[in-house]
């Protein structure tokens, strides 16, 4: 099986989200139906997450056949998981804890698990409004590692 994982970055704080949104589907919607199989992983650490989230599970609900997994990659163990555990694998198919961030100071630890969660990707799908901050540097290291990249807030 040919398997084509798709990961998910954005600022925790985003503009324009209907558009966004709306591309995001029209993007789901075409990965799901033209691959034979997609893995998604995405973090869950600001509104671009929750957004895409839910635009995953919707997509999933719509036009997949059974060719798609939904992984949440969390850079430590967290208390809300820890305590919620039913209700997340409820949502996501698979929620896993990144090792190597787990063992780095939590300051790090995001950066750390999303540079993971790149290696791991044939493609990034992000939302890059402002050219600072934690997912601006997770895009330039994807670029460095010649990873394809799709940002939503660049289309029209």
């Amino acid at each position: 099986m040919n398997i084509y994982t798709v990961s998910f970055f954005g600022h925790r704080c985003i503009e324009c989200g209907t558009g966004i949104e709306n591309r995001l589907d029209t993007l789901l919607h075409d990965l799901i139906t033209q691959r034979e199989y997609i893995d998604f992983l995405i973090g869950q650490d600001g509104d671009f997450d929750l957004l895409a989230s839910s635009a995953i599970k919707r997509a999933i609900r719509n036009y997949a056949y059974g060719n798609t997994h939904f992984t949440l990659v969390l850079p430590y163990m967290r208390a809300d998981y820890r305590d919620n555990k039913k209700s997340y694998l409820e949502y996501y198919d698979e929620v896993e804890i990144c090792t190597e961030s787990a063992e780095t100071h939590p300051k790090s630890a995001i950066q750390v698990r999303n540079r993971n969660i790149v290696d791991q990707s044939d493609l990034v799908v992000c939302c890059i409004q402002h050219k600072n901050g934690g997912t601006y540097k997770t895009i330039q290291y994807a670029r460095k590692q010649d990873k394809k990249i799709v940002n939503l807030a660049d289309e029209n």
